[in-house]
């Protein structure tokens, strides 16, 4: 992994990466209020998906107007090779870890 990636940069890039839909501001903050049970801003989450596209995790292209947008376009996101590369070896070396975690008990 070239570049290390803070918690809120990893779990952006992993939304991205798993949405079945079109990526772009809005749906990230749904996604992640779904899946982190917190809400963060649009504009935090545009702040992110900048961050990640300038380090190569994830690139953009201007999707179609829309009448519901006032005629606007949309920047949709997507994952690049080496943000799912980064996202593969994220996941190998968390998994080094709870591997090596011991069997606790808790139920004594």
């Amino acid at each position: 992994m070239s570049q290390s990636l803070g918690n809120l940069e990893e779990t952006v890039l992993l939304i991205v990466a798993v949405m079945p839909e079109e990526a772009y501001g809005y749906t990230v903050s749904e996604e992640y209020y779904k899946n982190m049970s917190s809400r963060i801003s649009i504009s935090a989450v545009h702040t992110v998906l900048k961050r990640l596209e300038k380090k190569g995790y994830i690139k953009s292209e201007m999707g179609g107007s829309t009448t519901e947008r006032g005629g606007r376009r949309k920047r949709i996101f997507s994952v690049t090779k080496l943000g799912l590369r980064t996202l593969e070896e994220i996941q190998e070396n968390r998994m080094k870890l709870w591997n090596m975690m011991p069997k606790l008990n808790f139920s004594s």
